[in-house]
């Protein structure tokens, strides 16, 4: 049967390209965008000018939409055999696999336009964000570590936001860089756990089919490096107590999502995942307090 009949059309067909690019779903724009928001602060040593803080605003949409597009076309012929992910548009054939290469690319142009009102050292940075974002789905095919290239990829804004505002990137951008890789890889992990029954059935490769029953101690070793990282950027910029607050918050959230995956079932280990969200939030939070103008 030709999966095209099974699509909507004119505007029924909304629905199914927000869902595509995750619109409807904004846990991992936040995911990218609080790691982003870090950089730009600390590059700006306070409020960042408003014409970089909209581009990577808009960027961080754009990329992510394009990085769920990118993910469901290399994941087309799985989805369909993973509870969560079956009723996915392209697993389903409610999108073609032409349509979401097109709408790939389009995304991509799109964030490509914004990078260029930066400089050129950004733009530069930015086609290895490009392929990282390509190149991550693919990983799950060859590597047990696909969750270090995604790492990788929601990382590489950190450089993009210290290149714009500074024209360079010193090493405190590639500490909060590795701090955010160690991050992901603890956060995705978490999400992987979901999907572990469902992955081995397949052959999809994750750190959580690697780690086994080490799941919970590897995510601990993870978000103790995250912590410690993020620690050394604090003490290297002398950010005040305001971001040290921050820091303990999220080792808070750390210990509960301990708790949560301590039984390892899925739906405990996607609200762990989800509660990276504040993880990320109350880092902000501390920077943003701690470099907050004098006077105001």
């Amino acid at each position: 049967m030709d999966r095209s009949l099974l699509r909507p059309s004119g505007w029924a067909r909304v629905p199914d390209f927000l869902h595509l690019m995750r619109l409807d779903r904004p846990i991992g724009t936040w995911l990218l965008m609080w790691p982003t928001l870090w950089a730009l602060w600390v590059a700006a040593e306070g409020i960042p000018g408003r014409n970089v803080l909209l581009i990577f605003i808009v960027g961080v949409y754009l990329m992510r939409a394009a990085g769920c597009v990118i993910n469901d076309y290399a994941d087309r012929h799985f989805d369909g055999h993973v509870k969560r992910t079956k009723n996915r548009p392209l697993a389903t054939g409610r999108i073609g696999e032409g349509e979401a290469q097109a709408l790939f690319v389009m995304l991509v142009l799109a964030a490509f336009v914004l990078v260029w009102f930066t400089n050129l050292f950004t733009v530069m940075l930015s086609l290895v964000g490009v392929v990282l974002a390509f190149i991550y789905p693919f990983m799950k095919r060859y590597t047990h570590f696909p969750q270090a290239f995604l790492g990788a990829a929601f990382s590489w804004a950190i450089p993009m936001a210290f290149g714009a505002v500074l024209g360079h990137v010193p090493l405190e951008a590639w500490l909060l860089f590795a701090a955010n890789v160690a991050w992901t890889v603890a956060y995705d992990t978490q999400y992987a756990m979901v999907d572990r029954e469902d992955d081995l059935k397949v052959g999809i490769k994750s750190t959580a089919v690697l780690f086994g029953r080490a799941d919970r101690l590897m995510i601990g070793v993870l978000q103790l490096a995250t912590l410690l990282l993020l620690g050394w950027v604090g003490v290297r910029l002398a950010l005040g107590g305001f971001f040290w607050l921050g820091l303990a918050a999220m080792t808070a959230t750390f210990v509960y999502q301990q708790y949560l995956i301590s039984d390892r079932q899925r739906d405990r280990c996607f609200q762990a995942f989800l509660n990276n969200h504040w993880s990320g939030l109350l880092v902000f939070a501390g920077i943003a307090l701690s470099l907050w103008p004098s006077g105001t």
